[in-house]
């Protein structure tokens, strides 16, 4: 990457103030910054670092106003961290590798890849598979039989496409995740488990992003689905029959039992998990290690705990949850009242009979 902060402007709709002509030629964070680097700013938190910043030049959001005289260049944007975004994005393009198949990978006979497209050493395509333009098998990834690969795709190192898998356009499969392996399906019966065969597949729609080790298992019959946009971090489970919602996030080490309906613009933080064959409505947001039982109705809830409650009664048990040893002393400091004052009315019940 080399360019003037005037040209990052022009590309990215924005304006300049300070030094146009300085050159740009990495990135780097706001309070590490040095001389040739490019930062943003779109958390206030962060603002008191833009007036000592090293940086030869800020992304900012336009509407912008600096509390001191800023030395730094400042390059005004509808928003920094989208901007951040596309230019970093740009980055990684420049940073492809060639187009062309390695002569150390192994490709089928009968794949079809596109011109445009990188299958780089050690990778092998197996069968009747097709990669579209601009896609890059990293060296070590598998592509199973009958798979289809979009274009602009990444599949880093040691990604496994079980057959039959179908990934859109612009999605990203980072190293180690395993795409299609059969489902967790057995049969109990007196002598132990019968295999339950996984004849379906998975398909992961446009501008999917998978993290490193994730697992999507294959559907019985037909497919397990993720829908376009949906963004799953590192170490997530996602059993077979399972469909997850367009612009869904699940962050790691979630997991969803199979034949679960996950609705759109759903977020799953960290280690969340949910129970089989339930459904969530649109814009759910289920926070840290929730356990999900049973189906959620009710559009834009956000839910914690396990079971999963509504957020704030289960902060609130939360809290009395703290609180339980000095409630059981006084608990046990009031049973031993009440003993004491039932044996005194005993005692003056018998003295009256007497009298």
């Amino acid at each position: 990457m080399k360019f003037t902060a005037l040209e990052l402007a022009e590309r990215l709709g924005g304006r300049v103030e300070g030094a146009g002509d300085v050159v740009l030629t990495d990135f780097s964070s706001i309070e590490k910054g040095k001389e040739g680097t490019l930062s943003f700013l779109s958390n206030m938190a962060y603002e008191e670092y833009l007036y000592t910043t090293k940086c030869s030049a800020v992304l900012v959001n336009e509407g912008f106003e600096p509390s001191r005289e800023v030395e730094t260049t400042l390059i005004y944007v509808p928003d920094a961290y989208i901007a951040l975004a596309e230019l970093l994005k740009l980055r990684e393009q420049t940073d492809r590798p060639e187009p062309g198949i390695s002569p150390e990978a192994h490709v089928h006979p009968t794949a079809v890849v596109d011109p445009s497209a990188t299958i780089a050493p050690m990778a092998y395509v197996d069968a009747d598979a097709h990669i579209g333009a601009n896609s890059v098998v990293y060296p070590q990834a598998y592509v199973g039989r009958g798979c289809e690969v979009g274009q602009d795709c990444h599949l880093y190192p040691h990604v496994v496409l079980y057959p039959r898998t179908v990934v859109g356009d612009r999605c990203i499969i980072h190293a180690g995740a395993v795409i299609g392996a059969d489902g967790f399906g057995f049969a109990k019966g007196e002598d132990g488990y019968t295999k339950i065969a996984q004849t379906g597949k998975v398909i992961l729609e446009d501008d999917v992003e998978i993290g490193a080790n994730t697992c999507i298992d294959r559907a019985v019959l037909d497919a397990t689905i993720i829908r376009k946009g949906t963004k799953l971090d590192n170490l997530v489970m996602i059993g077979h029959n399972c469909e997850v919602g367009a612009n869904t996030v699940i962050a790691a080490q979630s997991g969803v039992a199979g034949s679960t309906h996950i609705g759109e613009w759903n977020t799953l933080a960290g280690q969340v998990g949910v129970s089989g064959h339930l459904k969530t409505a649109e814009r759910v947001t289920l926070a840290a290690q929730t356990g999900v039982l049973g189906d959620i109705k009710e559009p834009g809830a956000i839910l914690f705990g396990y079971p999963a409650q509504p957020y704030m009664k289960a902060m609130k048990a939360a809290a009395k949850y703290i609180e339980l040893p000095e409630m059981d002393a006084q608990l046990f400091k009031l049973k031993k009242e009440v003993e004491r004052l039932k044996e005194t009315v005993e005692q003056l019940e018998k003295k009256n009979n007497i009298g």
